[in-house]
């Protein structure tokens, strides 16, 4: 139901699956996922703490993919997927202490490239938010060009770029190359966080005014331009 667009029935389903079965942190984490769909932003939250409660003391899982990628190989965690969204939901409320919690455990279980780049982007930018200058830096030495990834070479890009080692210009070109339409929302966002943090406040802003003016409102980076256009 999610898939095709369905949340209001995939969120029933999920709360029909959790009366059933209280202790499954998966049916909590994909409940989750789902209000943070529809900007549900507390309910979201409280799933994923209450997810992130039953996995205490547990080995983590592998998470199949629902749309899986060119090779077939899951890159998530049923754990790591769980304090990256439960970050993701602090994030958006601007809650970036307990969204530097989330993202802490999430990359203790972030164990290969994929996962780590796009826990990374994330945590980097709460870290920039909080001030904490020197554990940013710390974190993007961890990255570097040669990581061997499988999908998330957007995140990997973003990290680049604010490793300087990307430049903005040229990706604002490849991105943006039809005035109309912006087709990656993840590009653009990290791009536009990238201005933002550099004190380029108005071309940051109208970056993510595009990016909320496309139709891909359901991709996380759509949810947190919707975010910086409403903080102060």
């Amino acid at each position: 139901m999610a898939y095709i667009g369905k949340y209001e029935e995939a969120i029933s389903i999920y709360t029909k699956g959790i009366e059933m079965h209280p202790n499954d942190a998966r049916l909590y984490r994909h409940r989750g996922h789902r209000y943070l769909t529809k900007r549900c932003i507390n309910k979201a939250i409280a799933d994923f703490e209450k997810a992130a409660s039953l996995i205490k003391g547990k080995a983590d899982e592998i998470e199949p993919d629902g749309m899986p990628n060119a090779q077939n190989i899951p890159t998530s965690t049923l754990q790591s997927n769980i304090w990256y969204h439960l970050g993701l939901a602090y994030y958006l409320k601007a809650d970036f202490k307990n969204a530097e919690n989330a993202y802490k455990e999430c990359l203790k279980v972030s164990t290969n490239p994929d996962m780590y780049v796009a826990t990374a982007k994330w945590y980097y930018i709460t870290l920039r938010a909080l001030k904490k200058e020197k554990e940013a830096e710390a974190l993007l030495q961890t990255i570097s060009k040669d990581m061997n990834l499988i999908e998330n070479e957007g995140y990997l890009t973003i990290l680049l770029l604010y490793k300087q080692q990307q430049n903005p210009e040229e990706l604002y070109n490849s991105i943006f190359s039809n005035s109309n339409t912006l087709s990656n929302t993840t590009l653009g966002f990290g791009l536009g966080n990238y201005y933002r943090l550099n004190g380029q406040k108005e071309k940051a802003k109208a970056i993510f005014e595009k990016i909320t003016a496309g139709n891909q409102w359901g991709s996380f980076a759509y949810m947190a331009a919707e975010a910086m256009l409403l903080a102060p």
